[in-house]
């Protein structure tokens, strides 16, 4: 696909902004013009086809930044993302209604604002989650008035779904291999963390990089305190929304190999992908050290698995639709356009 429509071309009034569509909304295109006049952006601002307009910056576009991080920009569902893997079972194995899959999956999975009675996760997961949690709260103790009963709720929502467009799945390949695919992000401690440091930085206003032409795009300049506290804490919160995921994935597997699931013995056959879609990471770009802020995108690397949702953008919004679409797996063969190959850390240190 390639790029459908250009703002600032010249560079007069920002950098950038490359489109993939030529759909756009006019909340969404007020929101990249704002963006594309902040002065630590750097190169060019990469916008998908499912644009549309989103709290704090637009959902669908890849922002990155040089010595700055726009907390409102990753937003409140921190690491946000997708979990797929592969069964060793065919449409066939499938009964002809769902719905006691379902129950049983619900009977193990809590959904909504509902978390587990009792903790799951194993203590080789949640200890090395505390260690690096207790200087954040030490520093910001803040956030731990923010959550109740905040020690007990992060490790008990470890390995639930949540509520709005999240979502878990059956679905079928191009091949009728069953996969189970799941969508969900670092639950009720990453919606803290995030409108903490959004907050926090509408209220420091910090001012290095010149005029903000909105207060959401507010941000932390590298070198102050709150940018590292920032970095240390989105990086937690990133790193509990993929243990929240594989600890879900691990607890709708047992369920559906239970007695009460009813089907045949199976095995997993393959791990797709496990990757956020609200993040923020360290990579180098065009010869420069840049933070990477993907709101509603993912990275698609030459080599990186990526799932394809057909049928379009509404789907994403249906909770368990069951076996009546096809997920489509597909191996990157090439970058998305004027976007080299990264090297880098993870956004923690």
């Amino acid at each position: 696909m390639s790029v459908q429509l250009t703002l600032s071309k010249s560079g007069k009034h920002g950098v950038p902004v490359k489109i993939y569509t030529s759909d756009v909304e006019q909340g969404a295109m007020q929101q990249l013009r704002n963006l594309a006049q902040l002065e630590f952006v750097h190169s060019h601002i990469a916008v998908m086809p499912d644009v549309h307009v989103g709290k704090g910056a637009t959902v669908g576009s890849v922002i990155p930044t040089k010595s700055a991080i726009i907390p409102a920009a990753v937003g409140v569902d921190i690491g946000c993302g997708m979990n797929a893997v592969r069964l060793s079972l065919t449409a066939s194995d499938l009964p002809d209604s769902l719905r006691s899959l379902r129950l049983v999956v619900e009977q193990q999975v809590p959904v909504g604002f509902n978390m587990h009675k009792q903790i799951q996760a194993k203590n080789s997961t949640l200890d090395p989650l505390g260690k690096r949690l207790k200087p954040i709260t030490d520093k910001h103790p803040g956030l731990l008035k923010m959550l109740k009963g905040f020690e007990r709720t992060w490790a008990k929502q470890l390995g639930t779904l949540g509520g709005g467009n999240h979502f878990i799945e059956l679905c079928l390949d191009e091949n009728q291999d069953v996969w189970v695919m799941l969508h969900s992000g670092s639950r009720g401690i990453g919606n803290c963390i995030g409108h903490y440091f959004i907050n926090l930085a509408k209220k420091e206003r910090q001012s290095r990089f010149g005029h903000v032409p909105d207060r959401d795009l507010s941000y932390f300049a590298q070198g102050s305190d709150s940018f590292a506290d920032y970095v240390e804490a989105v990086g937690w919160a990133q790193d509990y929304a993929l243990e929240n995921r594989r600890e879900m994935m691990r607890l709708v597997i047992k369920a559906l190999q239970s007695l009460q699931a009813g089907l045949p013995r199976f095995q997993l056959t393959k791990e797709a992908i496990n990757c956020h879609h609200n993040y923020v990471n360290e990579e180098v770009h065009f010869g420069e050290q840049v933070y990477v802020t993907r709101k509603g995108a993912i990275s698609a690397y030459a080599g990186e698995l990526g799932i394809i949702r057909l049928y379009g953008r509404k789907i994403l919004y249906r909770p368990w639709s069951g076996c009546d679409r096809v997920i489509l797996l597909v191996l990157a063969r090439r970058r998305a356009a004027n976007e080299p190959r990264q090297s880098g850390a993870r956004v923690h240190h």
